[in-house]
């Protein structure tokens, strides 16, 4: 069900959709509740105990710099270091198990008509392990930007202006679909349509906002970019 739909004007712009940039985690594969669990484990473990709500807000959706950053200030450099390693083993270790592309999403590709990227907080080892686990690497290869490449991650813009800049499109022409509110406030910044998928761990009403629509089943989002 879709719970918000504004028009699809940008920047003072009424520019058709001319390029899809997805985020990978929550987005393209089913990873955001798994992080969760992991990053609860390990402030019990290592001295740092926090609640869900607590990492959905601090860490889910931002870069390794930023959530190293947040660790050190509270633990120190070693302990932020001995977090992060422990998180990619983990978070590794628990894909290999298992991982599915987020409902829906496949009949969404499919359906698209337009050209699509990726653009994640996450690097690009992560992302060649987690879509590949999942069939989606092939797809998106050569269009796939991670938060390494630009000197600040969300919620700050520069990852989706850098992606619109690779693929050749104005940022007004461009549609952006997140999960997280960093990535959503990145979005924002950037002058870009927003599409917030909703159903993961971040509460709908931290989605909402000015040029963003809020919907819950990704088969959706063709007919929303289109405004069907």
């Amino acid at each position: 069900m879709t719970r918000s739909r504004p028009g699809a004007r940008v920047a003072g712009t009424t520019k058709p959709t001319e390029l899809v940039i997805f985020d990978c985690d929550g987005v393209l594969v089913d990873t955001e509740r798994l992080a969760v669990r992991l990053q609860i484990a390990l402030g019990a473990e290592l001295g740092r105990p926090l609640g869900a709500d607590e990492v959905v807000e601090r860490f889910i959706g931002r870069s390794k710099e930023s959530i190293t950053d947040q660790i050190t200030e509270r633990l120190g450099v070693e302990t932020a270091g001995l977090w992060w390693s422990r998180l990619i083993q983990r978070h590794r270790d628990a894909v290999d198990l298992g991982l599915d592309p987020v409902d829906g999403l496949p009949e969404a590709l499919a359906a698209l008509t337009v050209p699509t990227c990726v653009a994640s907080s996450g690097s690009h080892e992560k992302m060649r392990h987690t879509l590949g686990r999942t069939g989606l690497y092939d797809f998106f290869a050569g269009r796939i930007y991670s938060a390494s490449e630009v000197s600040r991650g969300k919620p700050a813009p520069d990852l989706f202006l850098h992606a619109a800049r690779r693929m050749g499109v104005d940022p007004a022409a461009c549609a952006v679909v997140e999960d997280s509110g960093p990535g959503v406030a990145a979005a924002r910044a950037a002058g870009m349509r927003v599409f917030s998928c909703a159903g993961g761990p971040t509460p709908a009403e931290r989605l909402q906002g000015p040029d963003t629509t809020v919907f819950d089943d990704m088969r959706e989002l063709p007919g929303l970019l289109t405004g069907r």
